[in-house]
């Protein structure tokens, strides 16, 4: 491999319908209403789903919590310590596109980050049990 490049593992369209599949199945399985959004290690979209009646504003906070996911901030100690403080949630709330809800998970391969899943609509555990479902159904980690 040449020092001017790097061989880099994303999330393919594919798998990203079969995730956002799995979640809304999950959801429905469960009565909950869900948007499903998947991004790639960067934060770009792969593939987007909403279920019928979700609101698209749901839709803009499945993205945010996947692209917290995917720059690394998606911890229970992460999200722990944001709910903790109001000045540490406000400050939160003053980056763009980073989100202190719960619903965003990296999506590993072997180890490695290829992307990041976000779920909204239901609470936040039943959010985060969408996501893990669909996830546990590829083989894939946090």
């Amino acid at each position: 491999m040449s020092a001017l490049a790097m061989d880099v593992q994303v999330v393919t369209y594919d798998t990203a319908s079969r995730l956002i599949e799995g979640s809304m199945a999950h959801a429905l399985k469960n009565n909950w209403r869900v948007a499903v959004v998947v991004l790639d290690p960067w934060g770009a979209v792969v593939g987007t789903g909403r279920m019928d009646g979700v609101s698209p504003a749901i839709l803009e906070i499945a993205s945010d919590k996947a692209y917290t996911a995917a720059m690394g901030k998606a911890t229970k100690a992460f999200y722990e310590r944001m709910s903790s403080s109001p000045d540490l949630a406000m400050g939160l709330q003053n980056r763009n596109r980073f989100c202190a809800w719960e619903g965003g998970l990296p999506l590993r391969l072997d180890g490695t980050l290829i992307g990041a899943i976000g779920v909204s609509g239901a609470a936040g555990p039943e959010d985060v049990a969408c996501a893990e479902a669909a996830m546990a159904a590829l083989g894939l980690t946090v």
